[in-house]
């Protein structure tokens, strides 16, 4: 045992020291971050870390040709003979020369203009000579925080992982990434297989650096960024956005000519870069790019600006220009709350002609390897081909410090002693008693929170408790929870509870049970905000919200059963009864308006309702969405939709058992949706459903087709294409056919940026089309025009539509605003 330990450390002392290693820094003495160092005729390497640092690994001594590449400075060679390790090279290189003095300036046209031409004509080319290859790939994220408050809305923010310092600035996530990638042209694939990866202060080291979403790459028309496609410089319509000019030219180390071409945007707040980007003269491939595009271009005002550098070297076994290096530095605040940080990535050991079958693309994009998130620090100092700073060393060994002490039972058990104390203002706002060891709390919801209004109960709150706990760390868990609703005029108590239970977080089967005395509304979708019903009874005498009680039982359970397709279940018995109006309470009466019934089909019926009866509901539904990708992380299986193809819904609802055949019925219906990118022209989405009764007969009301109208000036903040602008609630829903259309196109900018002085404010046009078709009635259609991202600065939670409604000859016209948090 003894013999065995000593070779062991010996081995891993011949590794850890068999390298160069030394800091590359700038004529001022100032790092140089992410620089490629590599040997010479060969594309890979190490590069440096923030400070400049780096280690090159070697296996034997000798004299070597070292490179030292970065973007914005002179290519060095540096040939070294190494007679023992570890052996320092520090290196100062030195700004490019960027000159214009062998530039023919014709003046018929731009340079820049035709340097951009070829580079777009020879795209196919160029991604030609890397159509397939695999590589490995290493990233690192760092997010720091500085002068972070210590609450917010009166909430506790806490340490952030115990990495601040005294004025509540320093590192708050720190995580690396080591996969391995393959690319296919065409078809287009992307697979990312991760090997190591490592969060600081965590035990489960997933980190979100995957390898796709940082794929930019700039021979495409436009790349996701922020779930935003941003128009390449090079792509095949860039010249409608962009301006060009020809800032220099310089020679790199194989003697190519390197054309620096500076970006203008032709509008402000287009979804384009601004910064440089290097073409290869005679290949017209990219060389480098450095480029920037703020907050307000990509839809996300609490962001400054993100900062994207990518370095590419040579390739000479395929004569291909191939991405190294990449940097995306950001910076963002909102509420005190100030960020910035980079993530970067180094690409290596690319493979052009992998050995690719049927079998290895498919769609799943990102898988762990076994213990992937368990490696030591021997391992990752072992595998790491970027080296750390001493301000990312010492965030590891403090959280890991803290990780061990921080997930014991003692340590815990303090914590959630502090928190778990309780005080009387609890009764009102909620309360909840948290055992973090063990896994589970016990809540009470704050009856403030849920206190409304409406004319059957007047004003009504309810009280809850529930109990969560947490089986293991895959998802499988289970909660208990039960309620006591009260509602002051109708002087009623009505008891809720529900059990559900989760296996996994694979393919999520949930089974859930639930029963008690409700008051639902007919609509079984619940359009109507009880909130915005409160605020319209009280404040204005428009009583929306049309409610019924029912006495139930219910189970319901949904699975996944294969990538793509998941099914939902559910059976209830009912006892239905009508509800009535028992108050006429308002704070601001209306003289031209007074408070409708509680009957939705006749809201000037006071006195009567539907008949009480019994109900079975059964339904059984899929959700299919085409194309499905995923990603199989070690707890669990992440699903992201294919934007290629819609997702399409098929369901089948029966009700039975009412003891009158003619109140039975069944109904089969569907529901296709697609959101669509347009790249900087906007988006598109739209939702088609549509349903039929197998028979039309006298049903209850309850169980007719009911559409989510609107009659408020607010519009739901969920999702515009689940509801219409100004149809009301109830007029035309049906027991026959039916069928509801919803369009909406926003421009994102792409209209209103080419507009003078509204460019500036950077609010986005937004158009939108409805329509409803049920048996016996003629077509309902809305068509609204509006302005989204509406604001100042980052505070842009507004969204403004104008509607108009057209039916049976007549028509409305509707301003409805929306709240975006």
């Amino acid at each position: 045992m003894k013999t065995i330990t000593t070779f062991l450390c010996f081995v891993c002392t011949s590794v850890a020291f068999s390298q160069i290693t030394g800091k590359v820094t700038d004529a001022k003495n100032q790092p140089i971050s992410l620089a490629s160092v590599y040997l010479e005729n060969t594309i890979t390497g190490t590069t440096t870390n923030t400070n400049g640092e780096y280690e090159l690994a070697l296996t034997h001594k000798g004299e070597y040709t070292v490179i030292f590449q970065m973007l914005g400075y002179k290519t060095l060679k540096k040939t070294v003979t190494i007679s023992a390790f570890p052996f320092t090279l520090n290196i100062t290189l030195p700004e490019e020369e960027v000159t214009l003095d062998e530039v023919v300036v014709s003046s018929k046209e731009n340079p820049a203009n035709k340097i951009i031409r070829n580079a777009i004509a020879s795209k196919a080319k160029n991604t030609d000579k890397f159509a397939e290859y695999t590589a490995d790939f290493y990233s690192r994220g760092l997010f720091k925080v500085k002068d972070l408050p210590k609450k917010f809305l009166g909430q506790d923010i806490g340490d952030m992982g115990g990495g601040l310092d005294s004025t509540r600035t320093g590192v708050v996530y720190l995580s690396e990434t080591v996969s391995k990638i393959a690319f296919q042209k065409k078809p287009k694939n992307f697979k990312e297989h991760i090997i190591a990866s490592k969060v600081s202060g965590q035990d489960n080291g997933i980190s979100f650096n995957q390898a796709e979403e940082v794929n930019f790459n700039f021979y495409e028309n436009s790349f996701s960024l922020a779930d935003v496609q941003v128009i390449s410089p090079i792509a095949n319509g860039a010249f409608g956005y962009y301006n060009y000019k020809l800032t220099g030219v310089f020679y790199d180390k194989n003697g190519k000519l390197i054309n620096k071409i500076q970006l203008l945007p032709k509008r402000k707040n287009d979804r384009v870069f601004s910064g440089s980007i290097y073409i290869v003269e005679d290949d017209w491939a990219v060389y480098g790019a450095d480029v920037i595009v703020t907050g307000a271009q990509i839809s996300l005002p609490m962001v400054d600006s993100l900062h994207i550098k990518q370095n590419y070297n040579f390739s000479a076994k395929n004569k291909a220009w191939i991405p190294v290096t990449q940097t995306i530095d950001f910076k963002a605040g909102l509420f005190g709350f100030n960020f910035n940080g980079r993530f970067s990535a180094a690409y290596s050991n690319y493979n052009f002609n992998p050995d690719f079958t049927k079998k290895t693309f498919g769609n799943e994009v990102l898988s762990f390897a076994e213990n992937a998130t368990e490696k030591d620090s021997v391992y990752w100092n072992k595998i790491r081909p970027v080296s750390l700073t001493s301000e990312e060393v010492a965030d590891y060994k403090l959280k890991d410090s803290i990780k061990t002490i921080r997930k014991s039972k003692k340590y815990l058990d303090s914590v959630d002693t502090k928190n778990n104390r309780f005080k009387p203002m609890d009764i009102l706002s909620g309360y909840t008693y948290r055992n973090s060891h063990d896994k589970w709390s016990l809540s009470s919801s704050s009856p403030i929170e849920d206190l409304n209004f409406n004319t059957v109960q007047g004003w009504n709150t309810s009280l809850g408790l529930d109990y969560r706990k947490s089986l293991n760390n895959k998802g499988k868990r289970f909660s208990i929870g039960a309620a006591i609703n009260y509602g002051f005029s109708e002087k009623k108590l009505r008891p809720t509870a529900n059990f559900n239970y989760r296996w996994n977080n694979t393919t999520r089967p949930v089974l859930t049970f639930s029963g008690g005395i409700a008051t639902p509304q007919f609509n079984a979708k619940q359009p109507i905000s009880r909130f915005w019903n409160t605020i319209s009874s009280i404040g204005f005498e428009r009583n929306y919200l049309k409610i019924y009680e029912k006495t139930f039982a219910k189970t319901t359970f949904s699975q996944e059963v294969t990538n793509g397709i998941r099914l939902f279940s559910s059976l209830e018995f009912a006892d239905r009864k009508p509800l009535f109006n028992t108050t006429d309470y308002v704070m601001f009466p209306q003289d031209d308006v007074d408070y409708t019934s509680n009957n939705p089909k006749n809201p000037t019926d006071f006195s009567t309702g539907f008949t009480p009866h019994q109900m079975w509901t059964f339904s059984i539904g899929a959700n299919i969405n085409f194309g499905q990708k995923y990603l199989s992380y070690p707890d669990g299986k992440y699903n992201i939709p294919n934007r290629k193809y819609p997702s399409l819904y098929l369901g089948y609802q029966k009700n039975f058992g009412s003891g009158n055949s003619e109140w039975n019925s069944d109904v089969i219906f569907s529901q296709l949706y697609q959101q669509i990118s347009l790249g900087n022209w906007g988006d598109f989405a739209y939702k088609a459903k549509g349903g039929m009764f197998l028979e039309k007969k006298d049903i209850p009301f309850i169980d007719y087709a009911h559409f989510n109208g609107n009659r408020l000036l607010i519009a739901p903040k969920d999702n515009y294409l689940n509801m219409f602008y100004m149809l009301p609630y109830y007029q035309l829903s049906s027991n026959d056919t039916y069928a509801e259309l919803h369009g909406e196109y926003n421009f994102k900018g792409a209209l209103l940026s080419k507009v003078p002085l509204l460019n500036q404010l950077n609010f986005h046009l937004v158009t939108g089309a409805k329509s409803l078709f049920t048996a016996g009635n003629k077509p309902y259609t809305e068509f609204a025009i509006g302005l989204d991202n509406v604001g100042i600065g980052k505070w842009r939670f507004l969204r403004v539509d104008f509607a108009r409604s057209y039916f049976n000859g007549k028509h409305e016209n509707r301003i409805v605003f929306g709240i975006k948090l």
